[in-house]
């Protein structure tokens, strides 16, 4: 081959290769990080860069938020129960420098320092505490965590516990202690109902015996009206029957012959009635009169007959 054509060849390789050590492409949401023989030179934005080739490297930084779920351990609390935690943190490298040199790896050391702060949060803290305040848990452990990651120029921008795992033997406490509940809040409920019954029951009983004597009161004054209408009525009647007859009377203006008349005759309807007792007036000198005068007229009528 000829020596020009190996030169050339050779010539061509070693550009490639300097153009590909030179030319970087740096993807949206990282940013690189140039270092000069071993020191840092400067951090470029995503697109594209160019660094001196073999000189310099070009380290990609990722700045997007990363979530990381870390593995389940367990811890004690402080009344010395066991549980197992799960915790999933998101991260954010804020200041790629301080990541990339002043930790030698800042995932592994994000991790750890999860599982030491983890422990010290729930060994302050009750069970019942650390099952019910999850908000509380998360804040503290933002804000411990967040204390150090700052000089790695590592942002917590949260942290969410997603698992707490007591022992079997406290579930299973918890289960009989829940099912306590709920049959002493059911008792209430029923013991509560049962009391609204009777008292509804009551004030039903109590609101008829009301409208029950307002009736009898209502019925018991239209009965008291009525007969007093009815005695108006009658005495009215009576009144009128008496003008009445006392005005046929004096029309017809009867002598004492008549009036004896009638006398005798209601004393015998007196006397003719099934009635054990008879009433004798007190005018009977009167009524004696009456009689003799009638029989007087009687014989008188018969006299005149004869002749």
């Amino acid at each position: 081959m000829d020596p020009i054509v190996v030169v050339l060849i050779v010539i061509a390789v070693v550009v490639v290769i300097v153009i590909a050590q030179a030319v970087k492409v740096i993807q949206q949401g990282f940013v690189g990080v140039v270092k000069r023989l071993g020191q840092l030179r400067s951090i470029r934005d995503p697109g594209l860069t160019f660094i001196l080739p073999f000189f310099d490297s070009l380290q990609r930084v990722d700045i997007r938020e990363t979530p990381r779920t870390g593995d389940r351990q367990e811890v004690i609390t402080r009344d010395n129960v066991t549980v197992t935690v799960n915790a999933t943190i998101f991260s954010q490298v804020v200041d790629p420098k301080l990541a990339l040199f002043s930790v030698s790896n800042y995932a592994v050391a994000i991790d750890q320092l999860s599982r030491t702060t983890l422990r010290a949060v729930f060994g302050s803290l009750t069970l019942d505490e650390a099952l019910s305040q999850r908000e509380r848990i998360n804040a503290v452990l933002q804000e411990q965590m967040e204390a150090v990651t700052d000089k790695w120029g590592i942002r917590i921008n949260r942290i969410e516990i997603v698992d707490i795992t007591p022992p079997a033997q406290i579930l299973q406490a918890m289960a009989l202690q829940k099912t306590a509940d709920q049959e002493k809040r059911a008792l209430i409920l029923q013991s509560e109902g049962q009391q609204q019954s009777a008292v509804n029951i009551a004030d039903g009983q109590r609101q008829a015996a009301i409208k029950t004597a307002e009736g009898q009161k209502q019925a018991a004054i239209l009965q008291a009206e009525g007969s007093r209408q009815a005695a108006i009525l009658v005495a009215e009647g009576r009144a009128q029957a008496i003008n009445t007859v006392y005005a046929a009377i004096k029309a017809a203006a009867p002598d004492p012959t008549l009036v004896a008349i009638l006398q005798l005759d209601t004393l015998g309807r007196f006397a003719d009635s099934p009635n054990t007792k008879l009433v004798v007036p007190v005018e009977t000198a009167g009524i004696l009169g009456a009689a003799q005068a009638l029989r007087s007229v009687i014989g008188e009528a018969a006299g005149g007959s004869d002749s």
